[in-house]
């Protein structure tokens, strides 16, 4: 269960404030729940956790073990934002941290980025490797998915030949259309959907985040069911709702106390790329029309050592929301020593975890004395389950909280941007008229 705490705000605001604002997101909610809002042709994700058929669960096993079969134990993953974030997340999350388990493919993620030696680094790997690919991506025109799938692909068939190839290319993309399912046809790709209904950074518990997360040998199930739990949770139209807590109180330190920026926390290195995943959620969804709060995310104990001194002394334009864990993994003990120069001993027999704790407690004190009020998710520890249902906690709380901001939580409009621009750079058919406006520029 997904536990939101919102007493790092008491002194802040006042309780009258909050309510006000628990009826604007109660109002917001009716707008998600009855799907009535602007972009309700993208709700497609409400139904993933307790609507995805087992048979879409079997399929993405059957290439799991198809390519255990042929000894791959490299999966590149092709995507970019939404199409890779979602399963990035999840894999830093469960993958040991250090050593790699023999028994599964290694996965890597391609098209995220343009920058060459990381493409040629990769490249290396993947020459050193029993490769396989999924490519992600709707159209498959994007660049930077296109580029790094047009040079996987042509390492993948110059080393196994065309009829293995297309056993090693798995593509997730439009049902019937666009240039990567017309060349999915053509090769004999297995495919898998992207769902109309399903924007990018919604879509972790669709294909698009369960076949990677799934080929690299984690329960897919048991993430659903976790998801399903939080929707089950989330679906209740009271203040009591979680996600109504939240999408409440991050909107009254929008527009009652002028907070611009949120800085989402994690005490768990496991869980950095929770932050870039919900960065993306709630940056792309709400970011619009003027209007939103920048979404920004810090690891501590390791950032207090750095943007720690902004955070404490710094403009209070910001507040902290720090997703906790109850329960580590794993356990370590501080041992004693004799001549206790670092003198640690009075921490003996302490568990790191209870280190960790009191530090998280001490900053929220620090921090809520310097001005920067602070929310708390919590959830059991970090599994399977446990990772769908704050995926589910945040799609749900994303939704209702832009709602009540009176922006579209499911387009995208700014992100055209810089490619019209980068397309005329780069003198693409269609957009030579602007190259030479644009080189006058710079």
């Amino acid at each position: 269960m997904v536990k939101v705490n919102l007493k790092g705000c008491d002194s802040f605001v006042k309780d009258a404030e909050y309510q006000k604002y628990v009826g604007k997101a109660l109002e917001a909610y009716d707008i998600l729940d009855k799907e009535t809002g602007a972009g309700n042709d993208f709700l497609g994700w409400k139904a993933l956790p307790d609507g995805t058929p087992e048979s879409l669960i079997q399929a993405c096993e059957a290439v799991r073990d198809d390519w255990k079969a042929r000894g791959v134990n490299l999966v590149v993953v092709i995507g970019i934002g939404g199409s890779y974030l979602g399963a990035r997340c999840a894999l830093e999350a469960l993958n040991h941290q250090f050593v790699h388990d023999s028994a599964k493919p290694r996965v890597v993620f391609a098209g995220n980025n343009l920058s060459e030696e990381y493409l040629a680094e990769m490249m290396d790997l993947a020459a050193a490797s029993s490769v396989a690919c999924i490519v992600i991506s709707k159209s498959g025109t994007t660049t930077e998915p296109a580029v790094a799938f047009r040079i996987v692909k042509e390492h993948i068939e110059e080393r196994y030949g065309k009829k293995e190839a297309a056993a090693r290319i798995v593509a997730v993309t439009d049902a019937a259309r666009g240039a990567l399912k017309t060349l999915s046809t053509q090769e004999g790709y297995r495919t898998f959907v992207v769902p109309d209904n399903v924007g990018g950074r919604f879509s972790v518990l669709s294909p698009v985040g369960l076949l990677p997360i799934c080929v690299a040998g984690y329960d897919v199930r048991a993430m659903l069911k976790g998801a399903a739990a939080a929707k089950a949770q989330v679906s209740v139209r009271n203040a009591d709702n979680p996600a109504i807590q939240y999408a409440a109180m991050r909107n009254l330190q929008y527009f009652e106390l002028g907070k611009k920026v949120e800085v989402l926390v994690t005490y768990n290195p496991r869980l950095m790329f929770l932050g870039e995943w919900w960065k993306q959620l709630f940056g792309e969804s709400e970011g619009k029309d003027g209007k939103g709060i920048y979404p920004a995310s810090a690891n501590f104990t390791t950032d207090l050592h750095s943007i720690g001194q902004f955070i404490q002394d710094g403009d209070r334009c910001m507040f902290e929301t720090v997703v906790s864990v109850e329960k580590s993994r794993r356990s370590v003990v501080i041992g004693s020593d004799e001549q206790n120069l670092d003198q640690l001993n009075y921490l003996a027999g302490q568990h790191v975890e209870h280190c960790n704790a009191m530090a998280a407690l001490g900053t929220k004190l620090a921090h809520i004395d310097g001005g920067v009020p602070q929310i708390e998710i919590a959830i059991e520890q970090v599994d399977e389950f446990c990772i769908g249902e704050i995926f589910y906690f945040f799609e749900a709380a994303c939704g209702i909280s832009a709602y009540l901001l009176g922006v579209n939580p499911f387009n995208q409009p700014g992100v055209e941007a810089y490619k019209k621009n980068m397309f005329a750079l780069l003198r693409k058919p269609g957009y030579e008229a602007q190259t030479e406006e644009i080189l006058k520029r710079l």
